[in-house]
Formats: C-alpha cells, structure tokens, sequence
C-alpha cells in the first residue's frame, strides 16, 4: 500500500516505505495497529476471564481447547470493538485536542485498513469460539456479544451510562468464559462481573472527566458532561465502594479463604489510592490512576485467587 505521507523526493531522500526492509515496515505497521486498539489494556479484562476459568475448572476438566479459546476470543473481541470505536469516533476524535493524534486523525493508518483490522478481528472471535465444542453457546452468542461490544462506541450519543455500558462489555468475560467452559451460568460468575461492572465504570467515569467540556460542546453524553467533575467523582466513589462488597460475594459463592478475602482488602485500599492519586481539581495523574493501578487489581484479583486455592488445596 502507498504511504499517507511521503517526504519531498531529492538527493538522498529517502521515503518511509524503503527504510529498514520488509521485515522492519512489517514490524512497524503491526506496532501501529497494537497501538491503535491500545493492545496493553487487554490486561483490564483478561484476567477477569482467566480467574473465571481457574473456578470452572474446579468442577469441570481442563481443556487446552477451552484455554486457547479463552485467550483468542478474548484478544479477538476486544481489537475489534476499539478498532471499531476508533472508526466511528473519527471526527470526533479529530476535534478533541486530546485525541487529535490518535492514527487515524493523524494520517497514520486509513479507514481502510481500520475496517479490516474489524472484519478480520470479529471473524477470528467466531473462529475462535469453535474451539469450545461440543459446547454451542460460544458460537451462538458470538454476534450479540459482538454487537453489544461495539455498541458501547455509539453509546456516548444517547446516554450518559455508557461508562456502564463498557462496564458491561468486560463484565461478559467472567459470563462468557464460565459459560464456555461449564455450559451454564453460575452465581460466581455473576458475583465477578458485578464487581467487573462497578470497577470499569468507576474508573472510566474518572478518565472521562479529562473530556468533560469537549463532550458538552460535542452533544455528548457522559456522567461528567450531565453532572460536572465533582459530581462524577462522587459517582465513581459510590461505584468503586461496592467493588469490595461484589468481590466478597464471590469469595462466598465460591468458598474461598483468608488469603482471597486479604486480597479484597488491598483491593480496596488499591481504588482508596486510585481516588487519592486524582481529584475533580488535578487530573494529571489520571493515567496513572487508569492503567497502572488497575492493572495490578485485575492481576492481583486473578493471583490471590489463585494462591488461595493453592493454599486451600
């Protein structure tokens, strides 16, 4: 494919697409779509899903079929739907000076490209769901979770919740993982995709609040375009307070011991630090509060479940 951009041609120019070799532009450009579907926050539902698998596969037998499945139509789902945010909210995105430099305002990678990361991203979903026969229901529910995944992109223009709907769409990983394996749905699962739900649409409320005048004046919907910085914090607090509450649901549900119920204390000391890291007067940190301590609940949840088990044998 012809680059977007090129340098002017001269003695000794060189354009983009000669630099380094086939191997290098290879590398680059699939550096560029891991970029484009932020390809590191696979970590905030990822774990989610493995920790719903660890459970299932108390009562049920482990299958590398059921693993791979997990891992594929997890990776598979989720780079499609931001693909897919990042093609509706092209515009959009184009008019926030935030957002500005993302790759497809900036030139970097084309719609076109963009819709076959789509098209290829959802058909490796529905591939990948295969691999969880003789159980049919990951295949039957392939295209609803998919449409429910990408609808969280046109949320924002009709409702103020749609940090709960992206909420939503990581609390199906527990569901759908337990589904997968066992066949049916089990108050465990459940019990994780509350606090999955609660915990993503806290802290989505939080980092939304960095757009809380663009998306008044864009007509977009969002708890801090409707209620104002300080009255999405307050949202999130609520939201990230009943966390602690749906995961000791869960120890219970699942009969799990000390070390699992220590590590839902540090996880609610983790969302203490997260709302201290940020407030509705300094959102510098606000990347900070987003990835790095959530990536240490979503892991953290996932090890101390897993150290409990081993420890309760």
């Amino acid at each position: 494919a012809r680059p977007l951009t090129r340098r002017a041609a001269g003695p000794g120019s060189e354009t983009p697409d000669h630099k380094g070799g086939p191997t290098m532009r290879a590398m680059s450009r699939f550096a560029e779509y891991l970029s484009l579907v932020r390809f590191s926050h696979t970590v905030f539902a990822l774990p989610f899903a493995a920790l719903a698998a660890v459970l299932a596969w108390r009562e049920t037998a482990f299958r590398w079929a059921d693993a791979a499945g997990i891992l594929v139509c997890m990776v598979a789902a989720r780079t499609a739907a931001m693909a897919f945010n990042r093609l509706v909210d092209h515009k959009l995105d184009a008019a926030n000076p935030r957002t500005a430099g993302r790759h497809l305002p900036a030139g970097t990678l084309s719609r076109g490209e963009v819709w076959a990361l789509v098209a290829g991203s959802s058909l490796a979903f529905v591939a990948g769901t295969l691999l969880f026969l003789p159980n049919r229901w990951p295949l039957y529910l392939a295209l609803p979770v998919l449409a429910w995944l990408c609808g969280y992109s046109l949320a924002k223009r009709f409702t103020s919740l749609a940090h709960y709907w992206l909420g939503a769409a990581l609390a199906m990983s527990p569901v759908a993982a337990w589904l997968a394996i066992t066949g049916r749905v089990d108050a465990e699962p459940l019990w994780l995709a509350a606090a999955v739900l609660c915990w993503v649409g806290g802290f989505d409320i939080l980092y939304a609040c960095q757009d809380e005048g663009y998306d008044r004046g864009a007509g977009l919907h969002s708890i801090p375009a409707r209620l104002g910085t300080r009255g999405a914090f307050a949202v999130a607090r609520v939201s990230h307070a009943l966390v602690p509450a749906m995961l000791v649901g869960l120890g219970v549900a699942a009969g799990l011991g000390w070390v699992y119920f220590a590590g839902v204390a540090a996880v609610a000391g983790l969302l203490l630090y997260e709302h201290w890291l940020v407030s509705p007067d300094d959102l510098s940190r606000v990347n900070a509060a987003f990835f790095t301590v959530n990536a240490v609940i979503s892991f953290g949840v996932l090890g101390v479940t897993v150290a409990d088990l081993l420890v309760g044998g």
